[in-house]
């Protein structure tokens, strides 16, 4: 994880290796801030679908014993949302860089389709 200034407040950039290992530890709440269709399609185990398209930071509790971590498809739209949510008054938060583009590059498990039978089936690219 590297960090970044954002008018005097932090922005965090995740990678995988970070979120996994939060996921694994139950210190992380995951949002997905993709669209419907796309977290329908294949999501991240556990990830709660926020999308930008309706985002307004004021619904999201604070941060409490977990870090509440952003992510989308390639980094851009969870860095939005993050900015937004340091805007609103929080004084850091947290977005998986490279998105889910890189959580499947770096081979970690999802929530997948089956396109023979729409089922959601777990997808392990070892």
């Amino acid at each position: 994880m590297h960090t970044e200034d954002v008018n005097g407040k932090t922005l965090e950039h995740w990678d995988c290796d970070d979120l996994q290992q939060g996921l694994k530890d139950g210190k992380v709440v995951l949002i997905d801030v993709r669209t419907p269709q796309e977290y329908m399609f294949e999501n991240i185990h556990g990830a709660l679908l926020f999308p930008l398209a309706g985002f307004e930071a004021v619904y999201l509790p604070e941060e409490g014993d977990k870090r509440i971590v952003f992510h989308c498809g390639s980094g851009v739209r969870s860095r939005k949302v993050a900015e937004a949510y340091l805007a609103a008054g929080h004084e850091r938060a947290a977005h998986l860089q490279g998105g889910f583009a890189a959580w499947k590059t770096a081979h970690k498990p999802y929530i997948g389709t089956d396109m023979a039978s729409g089922a959601p089936v777990e997808v392990h690219n070892s």
